[in-house]
């Protein structure tokens, strides 16, 4: 998803190093591309199609998704298969999914009328879809309203799983879910949009104490190791160094004992107590009509929650536009609506210019 872009631009993807990219990963093994109708705004299954489609087809496998976090798109099924199939330069998708299961969405994934499911399950018989399966953000109680309705044609179910959303998402209740219908696990966000690679000096150091030549984002990783359902790991890396790392990290199998499982709970726990589950999937941004940096000032109030106030975001803030402030919200909702981790932004927004502003002027 967090392909390389152009002066942080996310439209516009800088196509070279994808190549360079994915030429290394198919180098090292990796065969499993991910993709989707939203990411990048739209552009990134043209851009993954240009990257693979030099190679034969048989050696790579490509998932996709039906859009279903727009409720808009309900109806238009066909078409977006259609059109993504264009996109990506294929006759068919090894894998495809429903696309962000969630509360938002659960009655008309259900609802028959839309025809979603029959549809696609028409094109796995007819060969264009090898794998069906779905993707959750939603709570375990959604995601078992929809296996109820839909165990039976799915295939592997892709979550948001990490020593966080062990509770906080309710991933271990998901786990075991899919084990109830004998599926694997594939699992999306393993880093948390990059929030378990940043982590506050001391929890660090707490880390380092158990093994001291572990990165931060390999505690995260080895956790997952240590989750035997699990049987794919999508991390968005969005340049050519954190490739080679994470290539790295997974050339050797180094699980999380008990005790180390324990302690990242601890840590997990100790971590929510202060953050804004935002993971930057930038789906709010196409929807809001100020055009803020919505991710952006969310991590800044992390960041300004992490440290205990201070300046850093206050600094931050002052370098963008002035009409790219938390203070320029609306409070329309429209941005709340496609969350998948249903953060009230109109709210982290008006509580961001709250803070902001009890703080003394910069010297």
């Amino acid at each position: 998803m967090r392909l390389p872009v152009i002066d942080g631009n996310q439209a516009d993807i800088d196509q070279a190093q994808v190549e360079k990219m994915v030429d290394y990963a198919m180098e090292k093994g990796i065969n499993y591309f991910d993709t989707a109708w939203g990411y990048h705004d739209g552009n990134s299954e043209v851009s993954m199609g240009k990257a693979l489609g030099k190679y034969p087809r048989e050696s790579y496998f490509l998932a996709d998704k039906f859009p279903g976090y727009d409720l808009s798109n309900m109806d238009k099924v066909e078409e977006i298969f259609e059109e993504q199939l264009k996109k990506c330069g294929v006759d068919y998708f090894d894998f495809y999914l429903f696309h962000n299961v969630c509360e938002l969405n659960i009655e008309d994934y259900l609802d028959e009328k839309h025809g979603i499911a029959g549809y696609l399950k028409m094109q796995k018989d007819l060969g264009r879809i090898k794998h069906l399966g779905f993707s959750v953000h939603g709570s375990s109680e959604v995601m078992r309203r929809f296996m109820e309705k839909y165990g039976d044609i799915m295939e592997f179910c892709q979550m948001q799983l990490n020593y966080v959303d062990w509770d906080f998402q309710e991933a271990g209740e998901k786990v075991e879910m899919c084990r109830e219908y004998d599926i694997p696990v594939w699992v999306m966000e393993p880093l948390r949009g990059g929030m378990l690679v940043n982590l506050p000096e001391d929890k660090v150091a707490k880390l380092k104490e158990m093994r001291p030549d572990e990165s931060t984002h390999g505690w995260a990783f080895r956790f997952l190791q240590s989750i035997p359902d699990v049987t794919m790991v999508l991390s968005g890396m969005s340049d050519f160094d954190q490739m080679k790392d994470n290539i790295e990290i997974f050339s050797e199998d180094k699980k999380t004992n008990p005790e180390e499982t324990r302690a990242l709970f601890d840590l997990a726990e100790d971590m929510l107590k202060d953050i804004v589950p935002c993971t930057a999937c930038s789906y709010c941004t196409s929807h809001c009509p100020m055009e803020l940096p919505i991710p952006t000032l969310i991590g800044l109030y992390n960041k300004h929650a992490f440290s205990g106030g201070g300046f850093i975001a206050h600094m931050a803030l002052g370098a963008m536009g002035k009409d790219k402030k938390p203070k320029n919200c609306i409070g329309c909702r429209s941005c709340e609506e496609v969350c998948p981790q249903q953060i009230k932004i109109s709210e982290v927004m008006a509580d961001f210019t709250e803070k902001l502003n009890t703080l003394p002027p910069v010297r």
